[in-house]
This record gives structure tokens, sequence and C-alpha cells, in this order.
């Protein structure tokens, strides 16, 4: 049985921020209010404000299952490697919480404060998540739950290695860049600039993989 420890207590904390932020503001808003962004940040779908708490739920619902899966890894992990790296894991599951309460929030306070940019908040988010797991990259050991799980960094432990250490660095560089320029691009071209580089950098790690799984291959042969 896993003992509540003082990140568990920071979790529940932070989950309880964006519940008790629309819990204190609910009675004041507009029976309808907007529910969608386009991609220009302007809205363009609106809804009953009962739906920010099916929102709500559905974002902190997923934070909270996933901060449970990474905190309980260890009994499930066929490879007992995750046991090497729980403190990790517990970094990872603590920023995933912040990240979902940070966007309930902002989702919120932007439907309260319309004037309010909301992809200033929301964008540069992603940035900030990517440069903190590119910070921890060097850090995960090999499991089938979390990290860069390619075929060919599960099947070995040198790929795993040298993947993680490449892409935490470039997952670094790479989110404080996408950080400072959603901040600074108009809505519009700042949403594409994201979009284009979260896939890039969801793209390096398979086809680095790959290429070290042939280059090493070939030695081998």
């Amino acid at each position: 049985m896993k003992k509540f420890t003082y990140m568990d207590l920071a979790a529940l904390l932070i989950l309880l921020l964006p519940v008790t932020h629309l819990a204190l503001i609910y009675s004041s808003l507009p029976a309808v209010v907007p529910m969608h962004y386009g991609i220009d940040g302007k809205v363009d779908s609106y809804g009953n404000k009962s739906e920010l708490i099916l929102t709500q739920g559905i974002l902190i619902g997923a934070g909270a299952m996933v901060y449970l899966l990474l905190k309980f890894l260890p009994a499930i992990d066929p490879k007992k490697q995750v046991k090497f790296g729980e403190e990790t894991f517990g970094k990872i599951g603590l920023a995933i919480i912040l990240f979902m309460s940070a966007l309930s929030i902002g989702i919120v306070y932007a439907t309260v404060h319309q004037g309010f940019a909301i992809d200033k908040l929301i964008l540069p988010l992603f940035g900030l998540f990517f440069a903190f797991m590119g910070n921890l990259m060097n850090s995960i050991k090999p499991n089938y739950f979390a990290g860069i799980r390619t075929p060919w960094t599960l099947e070995s432990e040198d790929n795993w290695r040298s993947t993680h250490r490449i892409v935490g660095r470039l997952w670094f560089i790479g989110g404080i860049i996408l950080t400072i320029a959603t901040l600074l691009l108009p809505a519009k071209l700042a949403t594409i600039f994201v979009m284009c580089g979260l896939a890039v950098l969801a793209l390096i790690p398979v086809v680095y993989s790959y290429i070290y799984f042939k280059n090493h291959q070939t030695n081998q042969n």
C-alpha cells in the first residue's frame, strides 16, 4: 500500500484550485458562456455555463488518473525498472496536474473576462510543459508506460538512453522557443507555430530511435 506523501498532498491541493475557483464564481457567471475558441483566439461557440463543470471535470479527472497511474507504476511494471525512478515519475505526474489545472483555470478566467487573450495563456503552457519534460527525459528509466516508447527504444536500453538524452535537450530548447514565440506572435500564427512545433518535437524521437537502431544493427552485422 502506497503511503500518502507530501507530493500527493501538493497534487491534491493543485487539483482543488480550479474546482474552488469555479465554485466561487459560478453563481455570478451568465447563463450562456464561451465554450470554444478558434485558431485566431476568438470565441466561435457558446454553451450553458453548466458545461464548464463537465469540461473542468474532464481536465481534472484526466490529470488525476495520469498522476495515480504514474504513482502506482512500480506495482504493474513488468520490467521492474520504474522503482529506480519513482521521484522522476512523481514530478511528471505533478507537472501534468499543474498543466491541467492551469488550463482549467485559464478557460474559466477567459469566460469571465472575455477580453482576455486566452491564447497567451494556453499556448505557452504547451511550450513550458515540453521544456519541463525535456529537463526530465534523461532521468526516465526504460519502461512500458512513460517516456519515448518506440519499438526500438523498448528493445534496447542503449537506444532508450541515447534517445532520451538527445530528445531531452531538443525538447527543452524547443519548449523554450515555443513559449517565447507564442507570447510574441499573433494568435493565429502562434497557434499554427505551436501545432507544427509540437508535431516536429513528437516526430524527432521516433526518427532518432529508428536511425540509432539501423546504425547499430549495421555495426553489429
